[in-house]
């Protein structure tokens, strides 16, 4: 008879465990769909801004739409999905950047440019909210840390629509790319768009393995601490998002100006951080599962600022390669977790919160570096990431016992 149970309760956890695979297949396809547009779209930069005429101050200060449309609405996201569930707020946000995408070339000037950017800015920072947080109810259920995956796939997406751009770019015309960008998202959408539909968000298994009928109240308020966490991890997620943006600018003026690297080699460096960022995500949760997060964060912000010093300081260019693909493995994992965590703690609103912090980041890297580069030398201004990589490090370690590990 006790066999029997056993039996007759893994069939019937099947038809859950079916549910939960294709829930992750479908969010791992929104997220690789992200990547994909918005990659898309910054390789055609260049396009645009030739036919807008815009000044190189002026593209900066409409690129800074997507940034403040992305960041204006991801607390908003956060309410909307625990309102309405993070699934449908996903479907409408993925349809929203598809369209959103084929209007950045139908601009003929910077002021109109960032205004729709805004748009483009505000489905960009909807979609990542929303499936997040679906990701986070979904590493809940399976009770395994799949997070990063989830990101790798986002990073596999992007270099996919990167390279897809770079090979189009002298062959078809902006408008028609982008367009066949939001052909291909709407399709995307419409055939994925249904699973997460007519599923739920997952509930967690409680600590014998049974479902819990009652989910927590979506009009459930953090308390004090919680948020005093949320913010925490949020200062994580900025630390580490910080790096991906100082190298996205400035990596290869590095190489070229300071090191004399040759153009080719110097628009390598960022592909190998980011080559090495997605094999970490890729192999995250393997990682996840044998050191737990905790040791994760540490060492992986350890390892991003022995990196980072050592791509900044470094007097040959392959060893400068060397630091930035060392770097891309040590933060590969730190966002995910760091995202992870605040769902975790607050849903949907810890998750926004999290993600504008880290978002804020990334803007942040950027102006910074170009900041100290002025004041000091870029080498120097460079060495700012490992700083924050170790403090990354350093707040993960002072949290270990507030995080499950």
């Amino acid at each position: 008879m006790p066999t029997l149970n056993k039996l007759r309760a893994v069939k019937d956890d099947s038809p859950r465990t079916a549910s939960l695979t294709r829930l992750r297949i479908a969010l791992t396809i929104f997220f690789a769909l992200d990547g994909f547009i918005f990659a898309g779209w910054v390789v055609r930069i260049p396009a645009v801004k030739e036919q807008t005429g815009a000044s190189a101050s002026t593209l900066g200060l409409a690129l800074l739409g997507v940034s403040a449309g992305a960041v204006i609405t991801m607390m908003l996201t956060g309410r909307l999905c625990r309102r309405f569930g993070s699934h449908p707020v996903t479907v409408v946000s993925g349809v929203l950047l598809a369209l959103s995408v084929a209007l950045p070339p139908l601009t003929h000037s910077a002021l109109t440019l960032g205004l729709v950017l805004l748009v483009f800015g505000a489905a960009y920072g909807g979609i990542n909210v929303a499936m997040n947080s679906a990701a986070v109810d979904l590493v809940a259920a399976l009770r395994r840390p799949v997070m990063p995956s989830f990101h790798a796939a986002f990073s596999l997406g992007g270099m996919l629509g990167a390279g897809l751009g770079g090979v189009v770019a002298g062959h078809v015309s902006p408008t028609r790319h982008l367009l066949a960008l939001t052909v291909i998202g709407l399709l995307v959408t419409a055939a994925v768009g249904p699973t997460l539909l007519r599923h739920d968000a997952p509930t967690a298994p409680d600590d014998r393995g049974r479902i819990r009928n009652e989910p927590a109240s979506a009009s459930e308020r953090p308390s004090g601490r919680v948020r005093g966490l949320v913010l925490v991890f949020g200062l994580i997620a900025l630390c580490t998002a910080y790096g991906e943006g100082a190298l996205a600018d400035w990596g290869a003026l590095h190489l070229e100006e300071d090191l004399h690297a040759h153009p080719g080699v110097a628009a390598a460096g960022y592909s190998c951080f980011a080559l090495a960022m997605t094999i970490g995500r890729i192999s995250g949760t393997t990682l996840l599962e044998r050191l737990g997060r905790t040791r994760t964060l540490v060492f992986g912000g350890a390892t991003g600022a022995a990196g980072m010093l050592l791509g900044s300081l470094a007097p040959t260019v392959w060893l400068a390669l060397l630091g930035f693909a060392v770097t891309g493995l040590g933060l590969a994992n730190i966002f995910p977790v760091a995202v992870e965590r605040a769902g975790a703690l607050a849903g949907p609103t810890g998750v926004a919160a999290a993600s504008t912090l880290g978002y804020g980041g990334m803007l942040l890297g950027p102006p910074m570096i170009g900041f100290m580069a002025d004041w000091f030398s870029l080498p120097a201004a460079l060495t700012s990431v490992a700083v924050l990589a170790g403090v990354a490090a350093l707040i993960g370690f002072a949290t270990r016992r507030a995080a499950v590990s």
